[in-house]
């Protein structure tokens, strides 16, 4: 018997990953496919803001010296963590930072009115609920809401440590299992910096849907890049979420990540460890590998790994036996949709 091809290998490799119902992550390469706005048009929008109103000097300051390093071309995570902001203009930039990406968060929910197989990811859920699993799980830094739209298209529940409905309140529990009804078969998605749905006022946290505007009183819970993005991940909700992150990610047999940067270190903690003590299997799918990414996955502490991204003849694999990549021609199997034709079959 001839020795099989390295395409027939990645293959091999991808379908094995994937039965072991894989913990999702989902990365900004991954919101990025259905036009949602990355880190350099938010910057831009920021930038183009006036700051908070009746700002005191120290404000017009830090402001001002915000937007020059933007003018610097200095990316806007380092910008925000080189400057002290107050709370005001934290909350500020949560505000600006929720208006700005919702319409086109909107806009994606408005496709799948028209059709309900416009999310690949619906398409992998119904794939990983074709086992006996009840519950699969989500992890993403991401606020937008695409992993719960997949959810509600494919037909499953979600759940993200609030309770259904428009009011949602906060589960109670340290780590909060989705509340399985019937056998009715979950979606977890634990949104670890936040979503464009959760706000607090004073010691009330809260998700409301369907809100277009920031109520008053209340600011949008999401952790925004700057000095504060560890000190909030602290403190609830988010304390509670990391949990449930890290819960799932120690649980996992596999992990598949989409779009995903490893610019996280205490999201991607969890996942680095297993993969190096535990030889967990990983497939990274992206549009361009970072350096983190290939530092960890091709740096030798990942036993088994795969990882594709684009290339001019379709896709460039990395894999143990290839850890400086490999060309294959055909289709851009680095992106979702493709990759799940690849893996599973084209749909009919």
């Amino acid at each position: 018997m001839a020795d099989p091809t390295p395409e027939e290998e990645i293959l091999r490799f991808a379908q094995e990953a994937m039965a072991l119902t894989p913990v999702i992550v989902l990365g900004s390469g991954a919101s990025a496919a259905h036009a949602i706005p990355g880190m350099w048009p938010l910057a831009q929008h920021l930038d183009s803001l006036p700051g908070v109103d009746n700002p005191d000097s120290t404000e017009t300051t830090e402001w001002a010296a915000f937007r020059q390093k933007l003018a610097d071309g200095i990316d806007l995570e380092t910008a925000l963590g080189a400057v002290r902001l107050s709370k005001r203009q934290t909350a500020y930039i949560a505000v600006e930072t929720r208006s700005f990406l919702l319409p086109h968060d909107e806009a994606v929910f408005t496709k799948i009115l028209t059709d309900r197989h416009h999310l690949p990811l619906a398409r992998l859920y119904r794939y990983l609920f074709t086992s006996t699993q009840r519950v699969i799980d989500v992890v993403t830094p991401n606020y937008d809401r695409i992993a719960e739209y997949a959810a509600d298209a494919a037909g499953y529940a979600q759940f993200s440590g609030f309770s259904s409905g428009y009011l949602q309140l906060r589960m109670p529990g340290h780590a909060p299992r989705p509340p399985v009804i019937d056998g009715q078969r979950t979606v977890s998605i634990w949104k670890v910096h936040g979503s464009l749905d959760w706000f607090e006022s004073g010691s009330q946290i809260i998700g409301i849907r369907a809100i277009r505007e920031t109520p008053a009183g209340f600011t949008p819970l999401m952790i925004t890049p700057g000095i504060d993005k560890y000190r909030l991940a602290h403190l609830e909700p988010f304390r509670t979420i990391f949990s449930c992150s890290d819960s799932a990610l120690e649980r996992a047999r596999a992990y598949f990540c989409v779009g995903y940067g490893f610019n996280d270190e205490h999201l991607q903690t969890k996942m680095v460890e297993r993969c190096d003590v535990n030889s967990i299997p990983i497939v990274v799918i992206t549009k361009v590998l970072s350096g983190p990414a290939k530092r960890f996955l091709c740096g030798g502490s990942c036993r088994k790994y795969l990882a594709l991204e684009d290339c001019a003849g379709g896709a460039r694999a990395y894999t143990n036996a290839y850890p400086n990549g490999i060309e294959l021609s055909g289709p851009p199997i680095w992106s979702l949709p493709a990759f799940l034709d690849f893996t599973l079959g084209a749909e009919a």
